[in-house]
């Protein structure tokens, strides 16, 4: 099922230790970026990820990535990082993200999420109040 809500922005701050010896952010990081985007949509929603694995036995895992990087984010930047759901199916989530500083698009991504059983790490449905407000 295909979702249009609008995209949760997140602000972000480059670290020294998020740079690499050019005084740029290391390709990874990138990805640091765009899971706190993703975990505070969630908790703005209502919804913890210890709480849910605690009460629901579930967490949530990357299941896939691709990322295009656009322009390079440096030392002390203020970022944005956005995530909105444009994608869902019975056990995962696709995210599609980007890393903004002001009008200028950095890196853009698109993160499928799985929904597990945290003691089997098997595929579990994703509960339908997450669904609900998401939608």
């Amino acid at each position: 099922m295909t979702l249009s809500n609008s995209a949760f922005s997140w602000p972000v701050r480059v670290y020294y230790e998020d740079t690499d010896a050019g005084g740029v952010v290391f390709y990874a990081n990138y990805l640091k970026f765009f899971e706190r985007a993703r975990t505070e949509m969630l908790r703005d929603r209502g919804f913890e990820q210890d709480q849910l694995l605690r009460e629901q036995n579930l967490i949530f895992v990357v299941r896939s990535v691709r990322v295009d990087y656009l322009k390079p984010a440096r030392f002390n930047d203020l970022l944005q990082a956005t995530a909105s759901v444009v994608e869902h199916q019975k056990t995962n989530l696709t995210f599609a993200q980007t890393l903004m500083r002001g009008q200028d698009q950095l890196a853009s991504g698109e993160i499928r999420i799985a929904c597990l059983d945290a003691q089997t790490m098997k595929p579990k449905p994703i509960p339908l109040a997450i669904l609900e407000t998401l939608n």
